[in-house]
């Protein structure tokens, strides 16, 4: 399949798959009375709304550019992402709130924990499994909304983990302040995912510039070219699995146009060739109109 119907169907499966364990963790904690397993069943409701984000914006940014978006529908993705990471911090404060509440307030485990036991056991496995497959269409594609989506997951998997080794350990030792302990280092480890996820996207929307490592391997690139006489002025910016990309390359002034259009084209290439999905816009101009004045290299 295309990775475009790639990028849906992992969506879709996220989709599924967060259903399937939202049904598990609301029946269990129904059934157990368990306070912590329903916690949980809300926490994965929020994964689940993220999954449908997530394939909304991987649909629309696939599609074409239009006249009302010329430069194509790559922030949704972007968009995503950003919404997702505020989802992501959110869920790591609810739980780091309800464990604390559970330090001060005192703690007791609920009725029948072997049920909560598998319950956490089979969403880790799941989550696990699915959040998997995410990263590696995220970074087969370069989307940052699954990638997000595959962040947040993770949570759902530290989460669930943390459950479940709190219900083990309390099953064995009788400790009951082992559950919110537990939570607390979980929280932390969701906090640092979406502050990062929210930081990434938060600049792709604003146009940040490329990764300094990007630019270098474009410099290296026109380096090599022997024919053009230097270069200035190369931007760039992220816009979902896309990179938009500018830069002026400086010919000599007797060269003629369809012989600089020639060099121009075999830049675009290898720069695709090295980054990707790209955008390439170069524009060419005569050595001598820029010496200097402009900062050339």
């Amino acid at each position: 399949m295309d990775i475009n119907t790639e990028k849906k169907f992992a969506a879709g499966l996220s989709i599924t798959s967060n259903a399937l364990v939202i049904a598990t963790k609301i029946i269990a904690g129904m059934v157990s009375g368990s306070i912590s397993i329903i916690s949980e069943a809300i926490h994965s409701l929020s994964d689940f709304l993220a999954s449908v984000l997530t394939f909304f914006a991987v649909t629309r940014s696939a599609e074409p550019a239009d006249k009302s978006h010329p430069f194509g529908h790559g922030k949704y993705e972007d968009m995503s992402g950003f919404i997702e990471g505020g989802l992501i911090i959110f869920a790591g404060f609810f739980i780091i709130y309800e464990a604390l509440s559970k330090l001060i307030k005192g703690y007791t485990l609920e009725s029948d924990s072997m049920l909560g036991i598998y319950v956490m056991a089979f969403a880790v496995i799941a989550n696990f499994l699915v959040s998997r497959y995410l990263f590696y269409v995220a970074k087969k594609s370069d989307s940052v909304s699954l990638l997000a989506d595959a962040e947040h997951l993770s949570t759902d998997i530290f989460s669930s983990l943390g459950v479940f080794v709190g219900l083990v350990l309390i099953k064995i030792t009788g400790i009951a302040a082992l559950d919110p302990l537990i939570a607390l280092i979980v929280a932390l480890i969701i906090l640092k995912a979406g502050f990062s996820i929210s930081k990434e996207t938060l600049n792709n929307l604003l146009d940040g510039s490329l990764p300094a490592e990007d630019i270098a391997k474009i410099e290296v690139i026109l380096k090599r070219n022997s024919i053009i006489k230097g270069y200035k002025n190369i931007k760039g910016r992220k816009s979902g699995q896309y990179k938009d990309i500018e830069l002026t390359l400086l010919f000599n002034p007797d060269m003629k146009i369809s012989c600089a259009h020639n060099v121009c084209d075999q830049i675009e290439n290898e720069i695709k060739s090295n980054l990707g999905q790209v955008n390439t816009i170069i524009h060419a101009e005569p050595y001598f109109v820029s010496k200097g004045t402009d900062e050339i290299k």
